[in-house]
């Protein structure tokens, strides 16, 4: 794993971690830069954390995505990151501890 994606897994690790969150994401866009979001779950809405992080993503002006990682729950829905980033890009479904549990691509 790249030094940059070892860096999208560290952040989801976080942001998971800061709210005790079932799922933390990801993202970097096509300039580089990263956002990371974790699981909302309110009454009135429900988002996943990799929803989340497309979100951070898309009202800071990105434009485009090159990766993505999802940490720890189930297999992420990748239509979000496809909205954005469109086929091809790289999504990373990983452990709790950050190990690789699967590559999947949008």
């Amino acid at each position: 794993m790249s030094p940059e994606d070892e860096k999208l897994v560290a952040l989801a690790r976080s942001a998971r971690a800061r709210i005790q969150a079932d799922q933390g994401a990801a993202v970097r866009d096509d300039t580089g830069r990263s956002y990371a979001g974790a699981t909302v779950e309110l009454p009135s809405l429900r988002l996943t954390a990799l929803e989340v992080a497309v979100a951070q993503a898309v009202a800071a002006g990105a434009r485009g995505l090159e990766a993505a990682v999802v940490v720890a729950g189930h297999a992420p829905e990748l239509s979000a990151v496809a909205d954005l980033g469109g086929p091809g890009v790289p999504v990373r479904h990983c452990g709790a501890r950050g190990q690789v549990l699967e590559e999947l691509t949008t």
